[in-house]
């Protein structure tokens, strides 16, 4: 009868067994789903930045020479300064730029935006004074932003690993190189270069100004963005990858800020100063741009 009764129970042990087993299987499944997904979250947070110690010291250096040198500056520029004034001399240093980024719209193959910048350059210089005046603008002929670094990444050069340059702020291997190739080749740099009196600190000037005037333009928006990140090196980071991808894609609109001293050509006016007046339009669209990607890059 112990027999009978054990072979009695066996189905029902044999089922309880197969239970286990499929519950154990559901289980190590779970278990085992994050670690098949984690490699794609992490090749999406993939920024190519080992040497981030020695960027991180450089970036807070930086961020040590912009608040007590940098912010303080671009405040008194945006005091004296009328807005008017202002946006006359962004425009005249944007104008100075249009011969690069002809060249680079011609290394791009991009003929149509090369003849814009041939009609901008040719109207702003004359009927604009000099470039005073974004005539051509106004008659619906926008800037658009080129430079070596974006026409090296549309001929599919890598960008290389992240590097955070002294001053100049964020940049890679490609960028810096373009920077530096386009300061040798700069039209205007090698004209007063080349000038037999002593006009070499003219392209120095030109750059503190440039850095200066974009600086003034993104003080409320960099210090929205540094208020709200969790990690501010990192924001910065994803907004200059995101920012170079976006133009290398051609797009041209709602650009992450620039985040580094040296003027990119970004033609966005520039923030009232009263706090009451309208902000800068394209300052609450770079801030949803880069909230996001600081709590998710901070993970890390």
């Amino acid at each position: 009868m112990i027999r009978d009764r054990s072979m009695s129970l066996s189905p029902l042990r044999l089922a309880v067994s197969q239970l286990f087993i499929c519950a154990a299987l559901v289980v190590s499944g779970c278990a085992t789903q994050p670690q098949t997904q984690q490699p794609a979250v992490a090749a999406e947070e993939d920024f190519h930045d080992p040497f981030e110690d020695t960027n991180r010291k450089i970036f807070d250096f930086n961020q040590a020479v912009d608040r007590h040198v940098l912010v303080p500056v671009a405040k008194a520029y945006r005091a004296a300064l009328p807005g008017p004034v202002r946006d006359s001399l962004h425009d005249f240093l944007i104008n100075l730029r249009e011969p690069l980024v002809f060249a680079n719209d011609t290394l791009q193959a991009n003929f149509n935006h090369a003849k814009e910048t041939i009609v901008r350059f040719v109207l702003n210089s004359t009927i604009g004074m000099g470039g005073l005046v974004d005539v051509a603008g106004r008659w619906g002929i926008p800037y658009h932003e080129e430079d070596l670094g974006v026409t090296l990444g549309v001929w599919g050069v890598p960008d290389g690993p992240y590097l955070v340059v002294p001053i100049l702020g964020p940049s890679d291997p490609r960028d810096l190189g373009g920077e530096v190739v386009e300061s040798f080749g700069d039209p205007w740099n090698r004209l007063v270069t080349g000038h037999p009196f002593t006009l070499y600190w003219i392209p120095f000037v030109r750059g503190g100004v440039e850095g200066i005037d974009q600086r003034a333009r993104y003080l409320d928006t960099l210090a929205d963005i540094e208020r709200t990140s969790l990690d501010y090196y990192a924001t910065i980071r994803s907004l200059y990858r995101q920012r170079r991808a976006a133009l290398i894609r051609g797009e041209r609109k709602n650009l992450p800020p620039p985040a580094g001293f040296t003027l990119n050509g970004n033609p966005a006016p520039a923030p009232a100063a009263n706090p009451s007046s309208p902000a800068n339009p394209s300052a609450p669209a770079a801030v949803v741009f880069a909230a996001p990607n600081s709590l998710e890059v901070s993970r890390q």
